[in-house]
């Protein structure tokens, strides 16, 4: 198998990833490219000893360095290009990158402590503080009014309770689309966490569409069915957790959604 077959069925993950780090498709997918040409470019220098998926995320980490070398010093002097670059900057001014780094990687992409540290040029210790640094500060810096849009009971139930654990407040559940736009009109959310297959067979995609129509609100899609909406056809959502998920992966996603939006007021 070629090294290029080895790395396709990641690259959604990768741009997933990269969509989180900078708060932007067009800026996330800039830096995914770059890593692909430089694998192009040099594949002997691609991290052979490694798992393939690692070896990956390990070329784009040493690409988002070089573009960031003061990114562990100064967060308030570091460019972020995209389309919340305010917003970044003055919250970025209070949480360290590598730390943001850190907790993605670990909670949003599944890498382990070990893996991490890899990717990061870090100890696994360090990386579990950089970690808890990061849940900490993002979560003083954020709160928000949460619309649960899922059909299964339990899971909307530990959703619920992921959210207020947070500091977050809910503003009702649906469990169709048509629900689920209704709540939204009756209480704008400031955050949606969203499913794709609803109670009635009606689409989470569609409920969401029709609510950006109305206004706009970062949204998390938490869905079983992930390969759905990671197609490249449509704009693809910043934020997708994949079912069954870990409570700190919508944790973390719910902190680095809210780290991004204007809307978001400080917490209390």
């Amino acid at each position: 198998m070629s090294l290029g077959q080895q790395l396709a069925p990641h690259l959604p993950f990768l741009r997933r990833y990269g969509r989180a780090l900078t708060g932007s498709q067009t800026e996330g997918d800039r830096y995914v490219r770059a890593t692909l040409e430089a694998i192009v470019a040099a594949p002997e220098e691609f991290p052979r000893s490694v798992d393939p998926r690692l070896g990956l995320y390990r070329t784009f980490q040493a690409i988002w360095g070089s573009t960031h070398p003061d990114a562990d010093r100064d967060p308030g002097d570091v460019g972020v290009p995209h389309e919340n670059e305010a917003i970044a900057r003055a919250r970025l001014a209070r949480l360290a990158p590598r730390s943001r780094q850190a907790l993605l990687l670990t909670a949003m992409e599944g890498f382990t402590s070990e893996d991490t540290a890899y990717l990061l040029d870090e100890s696994a210790d360090s990386v579990e503080d950089l970690v808890s640094q990061a849940l900490s500060e993002i979560e003083r810096q954020t709160r928000a009014r949460v619309l649960i849009i899922e059909d299964e009971p339990l899971i909307a139930m530990d959703l619920e309770t992921i959210v207020r654990d947070q500091g977050h407040d809910v503003t009702g559940v649906a469990v169709t689309r048509d629900e689920a736009v209704a709540l939204a009109m009756e209480d704008r959310p400031g955050l949606v966490l969203a499913d794709i297959q609803l109670a009635d067979d009606s689409s989470g995609i569609d409920a969401v569409k029709d609510i950006l129509a109305q206004f706009n609100v970062p949204v998390i899609f938490i869905t079983a069915f992930p390969e759905r909406l990671l197609t490249g056809e449509r704009p693809e959502p910043t934020f997708l957790i994949t079912k069954p998920f870990q409570r700190s992966t919508v944790k973390a996603a719910i902190s680095q959604a809210l780290f991004f939006d204007q809307a978001t007021v400080p917490a209390t």
